[in-house]
């Protein structure tokens, strides 16, 4: 099987630039030793590792969890509702929560996962993503990495029923593919 051609969006060096500046930037909120980095699986684990790296370089070091959140299956459309597949392994209680995902579109996914920490005792929750689509509002998003354009993303994370995960790099599927 040979992998179809996509429109590179970032390549890895434009990723990790962004990347950087997102650490940055949520950095100074997150200076206590009472943070859980939640990452939103499987999408957001690229993500996740590099931004948990990022953040090392100013001395920012949360535990990290995880939960699986699932609305989309394998089709390119969200189904409308979310699903724990997996819950966190550690408790949240009092503590702050960054929840981190892939892309933004509807909020839905995020939304849900912030009440669903805050029900589980988080003291504060932060929202990031890597890629913010340009059609979304951003209402519930507390901050991203890239503006991204309303097509359907793949790579660094991101799939297309369950494929191009690996990609080193940002891509779309082509107009009308």
């Amino acid at each position: 099987m040979t992998c179809p051609e996509f429109d590179v969006l970032l390549d890895e060096t434009e990723l990790q630039s962004r990347i950087g500046k997102l650490a940055a930037e949520l950095a100074p909120r997150m200076q206590s030793d009472d943070w859980t980095a939640v990452t939103i699986l499987l999408g957001a684990s690229p993500f996740t590792t590099d931004l948990m790296r990022h953040l090392t370089k100013h001395d920012v070091h949360p535990q990290l969890d995880a939960i699986w959140l699932e609305s989309y299956r394998d089709e390119r459309e969200s189904s409308g509702r979310v699903k724990v597949r997996a819950d966190l392994q550690r408790s949240v209680k009092g503590r702050g929560v960054l929840i981190i995902d892939d892309v933004y579109d509807t909020g839905r996914t995020l939304d849900f996962a912030r009440h669903h920490l805050i029900a589980q005792g988080a003291r504060e929750v932060m929202t990031c993503v890597f890629a913010r689509k340009q059609l979304a509002t951003g209402e519930g998003l507390d901050a991203w990495a890239y503006d991204a354009p309303d097509r359907y993303l793949v790579g660094y994370g991101m799939d297309d029923a369950g494929l191009y995960r690996g990609l080193p790099y940002l891509g779309a599927v082509p107009q009308g593919g």
